[in-house]
């Protein structure tokens, strides 16, 4: 009995009463690591940056093919009691960006999205070689994705709408962009904070956690704007789903889907980076 009571003294004894909580407890070392360079030539002789526009390429195709298929099964069902419904919808995005940042962040990064990719170009966090290369390989994957959903079912796809973005009767185009510039910045600022390189070095269950609130990110904003524009808020869905579909009202509609996720994006990446980080700050002698 001595000798458990002596381990138990030592333990308590081990660490001292008053622990500090908070930030103050956040006591790692962190550097800023340098911005990007804006063009890296020797990029182009790494099989590790062919490597990431294929991972690109890979989510955005599955990504396309798993959510416009589920947008094509709630349109096609006369009761939305009968189907997944809205819910559903938000479900299958915002859960296949969890899975899929999840597999492809070691990788690339798991953007599969022009407009993050677009904010993280703006934070210089990626060179805009790699930042260009990304873009076309989400574009070129989400219209594979949706022409593959096509491809089974073509005269069903014409018929509900593939999956293409629109602004909603009741709604004008002004509704639209701003439905798309509000709900990129919630998505494109949750990115920013759950890959934040310092909370990495402070908490060690950030990164495990980042696909998380990313994927959550996505299911909210899809609960709050498809009654409005069925939910871009990322240009290669909406490129892909509008390509395939290919009718007019849907090619009126899609500067929407282009013009308001790039600016949303480019908010949330100066006020991370400003405000929240205040990197410009921290340069001053």
């Amino acid at each position: 009995m001595e000798g458990k009571e002596e381990d138990v003294r030592l333990g308590a004894n081990k660490f001292s009463e008053r622990q500090p909580i908070g930030t103050s407890a956040q006591t790692k070392d962190y550097n800023e690591p340098p911005p990007a360079p804006l063009f890296d030539p020797v990029e182009l002789q790494s099989w590790s940056f062919w490597r990431a526009g294929i991972a690109e390429f890979t989510a955005t195709f599955l990504f396309l093919y798993i959510t416009v298929l589920t947008v094509m099964g709630v349109s096609r069902t006369p009761n939305k009691c009968a189907s997944v419904g809205i819910q559903g919808i938000a479900w299958a995005f915002g859960g296949m960006i969890f899975a899929l940042v999840y597999c492809t962040a070691g990788i690339s990064g798991g953007h599969i999205n022009p407009a993050v990719t677009f904010g993280l170009f703006l934070a210089r966090k990626l060179s805009l070689t790699r930042a260009l290369f990304y873009m076309v390989m989400q574009c070129l994957g989400a219209i594979c994705g949706a022409g593959v959903v096509k491809g089974f079912q073509p005269k069903l796809y014409e018929r509900l709408g593939g999956g293409a973005n629109v602004v909603n009767h009741g709604y004008t185009k002004g509704d639209g962009l701003g439905a798309e510039i509000i709900g990129t910045f919630v998505l494109v600022y949750t990115v920013f904070s759950a890959t934040d390189a310092k909370r990495s070095a402070r908490d060690s269950h950030v990164p495990i956690l980042a696909p998380l609130p990313i994927g959550f990110a996505v299911f909210l904003v899809h609960l709050a704007t498809i009654p409005i524009t069925g939910t871009g808020i990322n240009p290669a869905r909406s490129l892909g789903a509008a390509i395939l579909y290919n009718k007019d009202h849907a090619w009126d509609d899609h500067w929407i889907f282009w013009v308001g996720p790039f600016v949303g994006a480019a908010l949330a990446a100066l006020y991370y980076q400003i405000v929240i980080r205040a990197i410009p700050f921290k340069t001053r002698p």
